[in-house]
């Protein structure tokens, strides 16, 4: 059974925060690395609220410099050094913006040390461990900006029924069985194809602000979760000429990439009151889809 992916969402809304709504921030947590993408105004308060550890995360993934995607960073920076925070903190910034980020960390003066490592990145591959990667994509908004996916690498798991059945124990086969390398057993080749299947890995897709492109659903393909902005109702003029998607763009982007399940976040305040609205427009072309609420967890 593989360990469980949570996945926490720390603001869901938009340029404006509300009262129910803060600005956007989404938390993965998974085998030893806790992943914020974007840090919006509040963030390190909502990661308090809902009783999780900020000095538990390991890596955080910059969007975009637009406010509310960055103003909760000297906050989170500030009580992790006062926290004295372990290890190195890793931030990943789209390429060509590190001087927003030196401005940012000379903006106040810290109490403490932080051991921080700000890496500038684009398109493609920007980490990736024995468990997982994050693939960055670039988006079309007003500022340069990245979306990302967290991709679950495949995991080669082994039949138990059959390994009882030809009574093998733990051990040295066992262990190369593991690796995908036959065996012998009794004097009897044991191909480790027999023995095991191949489980794919999961995939959660971030589609930060942008406007709709056909690109979208080639990178949020076959993903276990599409997290996407949707930030008008049906206001298509309004949407391309600020460069957002609207919650039909969201849906149609999670059919097209065969998604299983569609988040819609980062809502402007003006739809507070007609949310069911946008959800109603989204499920006429992508039924299993969800507004969540601030601080909602989701497993995987």
């Amino acid at each position: 059974m593989s360990e469980k992916i949570e996945v926490v969402f720390l603001g869901t809304g938009s340029a404006m925060p509300t009262a129910r709504k803060n600005h956007q921030a989404v938390w993965i947590k998974f085998k030893g690395e806790t992943l914020l993408f974007d840090c919006g105004e509040g963030t390190q308060r909502q990661i308090r609220i809902a009783k999780l550890n900020p000095c538990k995360i390991t890596r955080i993934f910059i969007s975009h410099w637009h406010g509310d995607h960055i103003l909760g960073i000297p906050g989170l920076l500030w009580t992790l050094a006062l926290s004295d925070y372990k290890g190195e903190l890793e931030v990943y910034i789209p390429k060509g913006t590190k001087r927003y980020m030196d401005t940012l960390l000379n903006f106040f003066v810290f109490v403490g040390k932080i051991n921080i490592s700000v890496r500038e990145v684009d398109r493609g591959v920007v980490f990736e461990n024995k468990d997982f990667k994050i693939i960055a994509e670039r988006m079309q908004h007003t500022a340069k900006c990245l979306g990302y996916s967290f991709v679950e690498k495949d995991m080669l798991r082994i039949d138990k029924k059959k390994l009882k059945k030809l009574k093998i124990k733990p051990g040295p086969e066992l262990a190369k069985i593991k690796l995908g390398k036959d065996v012998s057993i009794n004097g009897k080749k044991i191909k480790a194809k027999s023995l095991t299947y191949e489980e794919s890995g999961r995939k959660i897709t971030i589609i930060p602000d942008t406007l709709k492109f056909p690109l979208l659903s080639k990178f949020a393909d076959k993903s276990d979760l599409l997290i996407s902005e949707s930030s008008f109702l049906d206001e298509i003029h309004l949407a391309e000429e600020k460069k957002h998607l609207t919650s039909i763009d969201a849906a149609q982007i999670a059919n097209k990439s065969k998604s299983k399940k569609l988040f819609l976040v980062h809502i402007s305040q003006r739809y507070e009151a007609n949310e069911k609205e946008l959800l109603k427009n989204a499920r006429k072309y992508f039924k299993n889809t969800e507004i969540p609420k601030d601080l909602d967890r989701v497993y995987l």
